[in-house]
């Protein structure tokens, strides 16, 4: 275990597991570089389903440098129709080559469009849209350009085969891209919701700027801060930041710091709290990190999910309607269980149904809440910003290949996993880098 960057630590991953030296490099020199396939379980009917029953066209896009929402507003737009009638289950970077399935309310398969960078085919019909869950996973082919030492890739393999008790293995962290790779503020926005604090919600996303992001946005944001002057800021701000045009729009015409917030589409308004939940799921991995204990079989008082018996073994997810509450008397029969991917440990991504688990492991989240001034009780929110929250595997256990000449990467993650996770560990490059 060392300490992780700088920059991961703003976002609650303190370490990395391995001990070992990084072969450094970058990725994503070119989309074709970082590529990304769904692993998906969505049933659908024949495409000339009727229209009534199955009123959703499904369709598989292969996009290069296209965003996931930014690819639905393009595709609803080509169409004339609202962005909130495209589903999905899984988001997606720009910087990749990625292929997954969109579901589009009320479209006939003949009225697919034409869009740059996309090869689109049509899937079938459903009778309703795709949602997180819908997908099984995600398989990954990542290619790492200009790795100063290659070699220690063997290095950390080992390393992360002793963190995970065998096979290769890695924190279950949130990557960088759930917060922002070059301006992490989500989860600060976020945060703020929770805590019923609407204008720093707003002037999180507005303000706050970083070294990391061109000048021109560093200075529009410098000057929202210092002046509050919205309509100014309107000749500050570039246009391509439109999420933070159109939050000043609504200011500048006399809304709320909340109405400006609730500009944003309900996917994002959503990631948010998402997000809040996500560092602080981050904070207790390197706690539980920092304090000793293993991720790749339970202490007593953790929580353990067991498998879900239909999910592809080469992505063994668990299965939250059978959980087992580990007590003193019950620790090894359940590493055992662990040992043979029957069962994981798991930790909270906090709620209001959220209920802490004992021992050490309870304590650990109840240090990490009180640190960020957060109770179960302040995800009781109103429409997009309210979850119940759930649990999550703590740790990953990716299929691995490695390959040379170039240092290439191969394996498949439940779905909510971030591959960046995995190859930070091997790099131990900057966040930015990834």
């Amino acid at each position: 275990m060392r300490d992780a960057h700088p920059i991961e630590r703003e976002v609650g991953m303190a370490y990395y597991a391995s001990g070992s030296d990084g072969t450094g490099g970058t990725l994503r020199e070119s989309p074709e570089d970082f590529r990304v396939r769904e692993l998906e379980a969505f049933d659908t009917q024949p495409a000339d389903a009727p229209t009534g029953d199955y009123p959703w066209l499904v369709v598989r896009a292969t996009l290069r440098r296209w965003d996931t929402n930014d690819f639905a507003r393009e595709f609803a737009n080509s169409v004339g129709m609202s962005r909130e009638r495209v589903t999905w289950a899984g988001t997606k970077d720009r910087h990749a080559v990625t292929t997954q399935l969109f579901a589009v309310r009320d479209l006939d398969a003949d009225q697919v469009p034409e869009i740059r960078d996309a090869d689109i085919e049509v899937v079938g019909r459903a009778g309703r849209g795709l949602e997180f869950g819908d997908l099984a996973g995600n398989a990954f082919e990542i290619v790492v350009r200009e790795p100063e030492n290659p070699e220690q890739a063997d290095a950390v393999a080992d390393d992360l085969a002793g963190f995970a008790g065998g096979d290769v293995g890695a924190p279950n962290f949130f990557g960088q891209q759930r917060f922002g790779s070059k301006r992490p503020v989500t989860h600060e926005v976020g945060l703020a919701i929770l805590r019923n604090d609407w204008e720093a919600a707003a002037m999180a996303y507005l303000g706050a700027p970083t070294e990391h992001e061109p000048e021109d946005s560093q200075a529009a944001r410098e000057y929202v801060e210092d002046t509050r002057d919205w309509t100014g800021a309107l000749e500050e701000f570039p246009q391509r930041l439109r999420y933070e045009r159109t939050m000043l729009h609504e200011l500048a015409d006399g809304g709320s710091f909340r109405d400006a917030v609730e500009t944003f589409p309900s996917n994002l308004q959503r990631l948010f709290v998402n997000a809040a939940q996500s560092y602080a799921f981050n904070r207790i991995l390197s706690e539980r990190m920092d304090r000793g204990l293993p991720f790749h079989e339970p202490v007593a008082g953790d929580v353990v999910w067991f498998a879900d018996s239909d999910a592809d073994a080469a992505i063994a997810q668990p299965d939250s309607s059978r959980e087992q509450r580990v007590t003193e008397s019950r620790v090894d029969v359940m590493a055992r269980h662990c040992e043979r991917g029957r069962a994981f440990v798991t930790a909270p991504l906090v709620g209001t149904d959220t209920e802490f688990a004992d021992g050490e492991p309870g304590d650990i989240t109840r240090s990490v809440l009180d640190d960020l001034d957060l109770a179960p009780a302040d995800f009781d929110l109103p429409g997009d910003w309210s979850s119940e929250g759930t649990r999550r595997a703590i740790l990953l256990r990716p299929d691995l290949t490695v390959s040379h000449d170039p240092l290439t990467f191969e394996f498949a993650l439940p779905s909510g996993s971030y591959a960046t996770v995995v190859l930070r560990e091997f790099l131990k490059s900057s966040p930015l880098d990834l």
